[in-house]
């Protein structure tokens, strides 16, 4: 992990991580071409998708997603 390898970014202010994280993204926008990982959610968005057709995982919907994280974090 990134923060494991790099501690003192725990250190910054919400601020500068928002300012961090919004440069790496542009960073990355910048040179699509390097970036494999769209690929990998293609691929794990039609596996998922297969799943649910096939029966073998039955979907959630979104409110019963946020119910549970809600009861999860006790909000």
């Amino acid at each position: 992990m990134i923060l494991e390898r790099h501690p003192e970014l725990r250190r910054l202010s919400p601020a500068d991580k928002l300012a961090l994280v919004s440069e790496l993204w542009d960073d990355l926008a910048a040179h699509p071409e390097d970036v494999s990982v769209i690929q990998e959610w293609a691929a794990e968005a039609v596996r998922r998708r297969d799943e649910v057709r096939s029966g073998k995982v039955l979907p959630i919907s979104g409110e019963e997603v946020i119910a549970e994280v809600r009861r999860i974090v006790g909000r």
